[in-house]
């Protein structure tokens, strides 16, 4: 049975961080009053609040479920790049899976992480800028990668869309984008962004399309790049 929602988030994770803006708060505010102003913060604010919350040490089983409940990401069933945590394991091959990178990790801390520093670590690990993601919220882009869906919402006007190991990338509009624009199309001045950055348009993938020809995942230079341009776009988009 799923956790109820007692609003934006599941309600163990609205409970958390309703105990920790109580703490901050002055006078007294209404259940309605605290959900808006958690439904406000940023998810890595929520995911700060929450994780103060918790007693005692804060475990893999901990943090795995706390970026569960508040990204919607699955961290343990996702298979990890062998290359992306070479450094940072004594793991390899089959001895490998998620839940033991993340242990070995925390082994190594004399104490418990921040939020931010958990965060780091996620990236470090999958390759998942948590801190990015939450930058998305609201901003008009889809993001897919992982073989998941890292952030969605409905009212979105492009995706974009990455390949197994962040190797190649594309932007697609969304059916939103369609709907309001008429035009299944990226706008000219996005083609023209997109395209100084090495983007060009696959026929066959049908969208616009960049391979890192190195064969390595982008780096998070070129992923920040790419979003700028598409955020730059919406900006001057009248819709």
């Amino acid at each position: 049975m799923s956790e109820v929602s007692i609003g934006k988030y599941p309600s163990e994770i609205m409970e958390g961080v309703r105990t920790m803006l109580m703490q901050s708060l002055e006078g007294t505010l209404s259940d309605a009053e605290i959900n808006e102003q958690i439904e406000a913060l940023s998810k890595s604010k929520v995911m700060d609040h929450y994780l103060n919350s918790l007693k005692g040490t804060i475990g893999t089983i901990e943090i795995c479920r706390a970026v569960n409940q508040i990204f919607g990401l699955d961290l343990l069933t996702k298979l990890m790049l062998p290359d992306a945590i070479a450094s940072l394991t004594t793991l390899e091959g089959n001895d490998l899976t998620p839940k033991l990178a993340i242990d070995q990790y925390l082994n190594r801390c004399s104490s418990n992480l921040t939020g931010s520093e958990i965060r780091k670590m996620i990236n470090q690990l999958f390759g998942i800028n948590l801190d990015g993601i939450s930058s998305l919220e609201n901003s008009g882009i889809s993001l897919y990668s992982k073989g998941q869906w890292i952030s969605r919402q409905d009212f979105d006007l492009f995706v974009v869309h990455t390949g197994i190991g962040d190797i190649d990338v594309k932007v697609i509009p969304t059916a939103y984008f369609t709907e309001k624009t008429g035009s299944d199309h990226l706008p000219e001045n996005l083609q023209q962004s997109l395209s100084s950055l090495g983007f060009y348009y696959d026929e066959e993938v049908g969208a616009f399309y960049y391979a890192n020809p190195s064969g390595q995942a982008v780096p998070d230079a070129f992923k920040r790049k790419t979003m700028g341009a598409i955020m730059n776009a919406i900006e001057h988009m009248d819709i």
